[in-house]
């Protein structure tokens, strides 16, 4: 899921270059919609990771009408850019197709609320009549459906929903209100870029930066709410263990990788069971092993792939130490080493752990326990998935961040599949996901609004 921004140059330059089925859209202005039309146009008009041309037009059309001072992305030109590795001449972009809306209401804090747009590499199911029925070509090069499968098209809908309150409420809040449309949260690299992009230099630094994303384990009408870890920094591992082939039937002659290979994945499990305090959260999983073609050949090398997951920066730290420890020593035990050692590549683009700032989950949970009711506010436990929302309050400064879960299950739905036999519920990222649009949208566009006009003071 994780490469770094240049390494994917190529891979984005020709996905770019290829014109994309979601240029076909229909012309649609957010003007004079309700929210849930303009829910189910994005909804059937996804758009891949740096990729989101019309989303983004779309998006900023609507907040220069609502008053906003839109600074865009450089999109395609952008792309281009990055792939030659001429970024930094570029000036003007916010990450591709990113932008940044701002709108000033006299002294007072700054504010930034942001919103994700890409969409997912997915063949909907969901049989809705606004279901999406787009194809294109992905950054990694494969052609696929396109879907909003993780529920971006509810997040850019709440976010206009509480920017038109925002404004029409002007009177009740002072100080600096900053929207952002983040491009390719699904592949980890849009908040990087963003801020790369001068996103915290070249616009007022945020005094909070706060999100929401939906839940599809908690029903419409409920909020979630985590303090501290919420969730995990995300390591993507590739491991190459090397060896010398052979014929099957001698193994004698050779070093088999493939033994290694298992002895590796075996000893991994330790650094979790063993070496990890059972308080503390960490995950190894080998997610892909490939080596070998024929029964009896020993091939020449074998390629693992891992996903590491933590969330204290110290834990990271040790488990990926730990993995070069355990494949360079199960290596030598069979007699590799040198040019025969293992290799290994870490991802230097990780997604960091997300950590909602514990003072603004308490400020925030009085006030939505307040409008909604405690019954309908839920104590949100850790999760071992990543989200790079995260990096904004990993800068220098500290800012301090929070990401709420916003129920988006229908309640019929959710309270049958607590019934013995029920249907369980379709998770986010899968091609059945489908959200209950009116409760999500309306709880959301309320709970962003009341944390925003607090924070505005």
């Amino acid at each position: 899921m994780k490469r770094t921004v240049l390494a994917l140059g190529a891979a984005m330059l020709a996905a770019c270059t290829t014109a994309p089925a979601s240029e076909a859209q229909p012309a649609f202005s957010a003007s004079g919609k309700t929210l849930r039309q303009i829910y189910e146009y994005l909804h059937k008009n996804p758009e891949l990771s740096f990729q989101e041309k019309n989303t983004s037009a779309f998006l900023s059309a609507e907040m220069k009408r609502l008053g906003f001072t839109v600074t865009t992305g450089l999109g395609d030109q952008w792309v281009k850019a990055r792939a030659m590795k001429e970024y930094g001449k570029v000036q003007d972009g916010v990450g591709g197709y990113g932008f940044v809306a701002v709108l000033q209401n006299g002294p007072g804090p700054t504010l930034m609320i942001r919103a994700d747009m890409d969409a997912l590499p997915l063949v909907e199911k969901t049989g809705l009549p606004y279901a999406s029925t787009f194809r294109d070509t992905a950054w990694s090069g494969e052609e696929s459906g396109v879907m909003h499968a993780c529920g971006h098209d509810i997040h850019m809908t709440t976010w206009i929903g509480t920017a038109r309150e925002l404004v029409a409420r002007k009177s009740e809040w002072k100080g600096t209100l900053v929207m952002i449309a983040q491009p390719a949260e699904e592949i980890g690299l849009g908040s990087m870029s963003m801020l790369e992009d001068g996103l915290y230099t070249r616009f007022p630094e945020p005094d909070h930066v706060i999100a929401l994303h939906d839940n599809a384990a908690l029903p419409a009408g409920y909020i979630g709410l985590g303090s501290g870890y919420v969730m995990a920094n995300v390591d993507s591992v590739d491991l190459t263990v090397k060896g010398v082939g052979g014929h099957g039937a001698y193994p004698q002659d050779t070093k088999d990788p493939i033994v290694v290979a298992a002895r590796i994945v075996t000893t991994l499990q330790t650094l979790v069971s063993r070496e990890t305090d059972p308080q503390d959260s960490a995950v190894v999983t080998v997610g892909a092993i490939n080596g070998g073609f024929k029964h009896n050949i020993i091939p020449d090398e074998v390629k693992l792939q891992l996903t590491v997951r933590s969330f204290a920066d110290a834990t990271r730290e040790k488990l990926l130490k730990g993995i070069e420890r355990i494949a360079k020593y199960e290596a030598m035990a069979a007699g590799l080493e040198g040019d025969k050692a293992p290799t290994i590549s870490i991802k230097d683009d990780y997604t960091p752990s997300l950590y909602n700032d514990p003072k603004l989950v308490e400020r925030a949970s009085a006030l939505l326990t307040k409008e909604f009711g405690s019954a309908k506010i839920a104590t949100a436990s850790p999760t071992m998935g990543g989200e790079d929302f995260a990096r904004f309050g990993r800068t220098a400064d500290k800012v301090p961040v929070m990401l709420m879960w916003l129920g988006a299950v229908s309640q019929a739905k959710y309270d049958a599949s607590l019934r013995p036999g029920g249907a369980p519920l379709p998770s986010l990222h899968s091609s059945g996901f489908a959200p209950d649009p009116d409760p999500t949208i309306a709880t959301g566009v309320k709970a962003m609004t009341i944390t925003a006009l607090d924070l505005l003071k």
